[in-house]
């Protein structure tokens, strides 16, 4: 089947009509039933598009939802606390700590990014005595950090159980058996706040474009802001919040591991409403460490590599990133040059005057 390049709404955003991307939905409950017709949807999806929508609704992922609102509440707490508290914190390796706004490269030229983020591994959480900051450690909220990783490793895991079925692996081949739970990875749930900012002025701008690190992502976010660019798609569109539903992207390593047959998911984050404060919480389930895997650039290379070569791309600057190998942070996806849609970068005068502070 081919991909649809029906367009079937836009969306009006900064006097320009954008268009919002239509995206298949999966049922959660079918998945767990193992139902043949679904789990074909499911590889279908990650063949050609990847990313869809995830369906929560039914009383096995009701639970799902209502632990995120719970992490939500948690992340209103922590990032309303004084800078000084969270950045105490600090950022204790590329997937545990606080990273303050504009730690990474904008989505516009010459901008730094326009978010926060605390992230907890899935590893750390499992310790007797996690490393977490001093405002949510507490029993309370580490059962909430426990019961949201908890939730969505075992919704990755069934995506993932399921497309070794629909892909006829089996044993040791099945992508499920280079995430076990027992072994270290970079699992992590990431929690992120982003700032007001009006594109025309400020110089810190939502999350540059890129593929996901991870093999699965699983998103939660209720506001407008995400953009992805489907394969052969000539501009950035909106993915529409669905009610009830998260949004499941495939990234670089479940890439990898399919043989390069599914497609890493390019995606970028703006502001929709210059405004507002939008948050979103991602769970990125990460291969273990020393699964082997041929990269983008044709190296046999580990999953731990490529995070860590992955994440030092993010956080360098620009002129450091353009010496990294073109297929780094979008994971050897291919986009074409004839971007119709572009965001109006700040002059340089304006961008000097109106920083925005963290």
């Amino acid at each position: 089947m081919a991909i649809s390049t029906e367009i079937p709404k836009t969306v009006d955003w900064q006097g320009k009509q954008v268009p919002v991307y239509p995206m298949q939905t999966i049922s959660f409950e079918r998945l767990l039933s193992q139902e043949p017709a679904e789990i074909e949807k499911l590889v279908h999806c990650c063949q050609t598009e990847g990313y869809f929508y995830l369906n929560l609704q039914g009383i096995d992922g009701r639970r799902m939802l209502q632990d995120q609102q719970k992490t939500l509440d948690l992340m209103h707490k922590f990032f309303e606390s004084p800078l000084e508290a969270k950045n105490e914190f600090g950022l204790v390796s590329p997937h545990l700590g606080y990273e303050p706004v504009g730690s990474r490269t904008g989505v516009l030229e010459n901008t730094k990014d326009g978010y926060e983020m605390i992230k907890v591994s899935r590893d750390e959480i499992q310790r007797l005595d996690p490393h977490l900051p001093h405002i949510i450690k507490n029993g309370y909220d580490i059962s909430i950090l426990e019961n949201s990783i908890a939730g969505s490793n075992i919704i990755t895991k069934s995506i993932l159980s399921a497309l070794s079925t629909g892909l006829g692996l089996t044993g040791a081949s099945r992508f499920e058996n280079s995430h076990r739970n027992d072994r270290p990875s970079t699992s992590t749930l990431a929690m992120m706040h982003y700032i007001p900012s009006d594109p025309k002025i400020a110089t810190n701008i939502g999350h540059q474009k890129h593929t996901d690190i991870s093999s699965l992502t699983l998103l939660f976010s209720e506001q407008w802001g995400m953009q992805v660019r489907p394969p052969r798609a000539r501009e950035f569109g909106f993915v529409e919040p669905k009610p009830g539903c998260a949004i499941v992207n495939v990234g670089d390593s479940l890439r990898f591991a399919s043989g390069h047959t599914m497609q890493s998911c390019i995606h970028r984050v703006v502001p929709f409403d210059p405004t507002e404060h939008r948050y979103s919480i991602a769970y990125f389930l990460r291969a273990e460490d020393d699964t082997m895997f041929t990269d983008s650039e044709g190296r046999y290379i580990t999953a731990g590599q490529w995070h860590d070569e992955k994440f030092f791309a993010f956080t360098t600057d620009a002129e450091t990133q353009a010496k990294a190998p073109s297929s780094m942070l979008l994971g050897g996806m291919r986009e074409t040059d004839d971007d119709e849609y572009k965001l109006s970068a700040p002059t340089p005068a304006i961008a000097k005057e109106t920083k925005v502070e963290a």
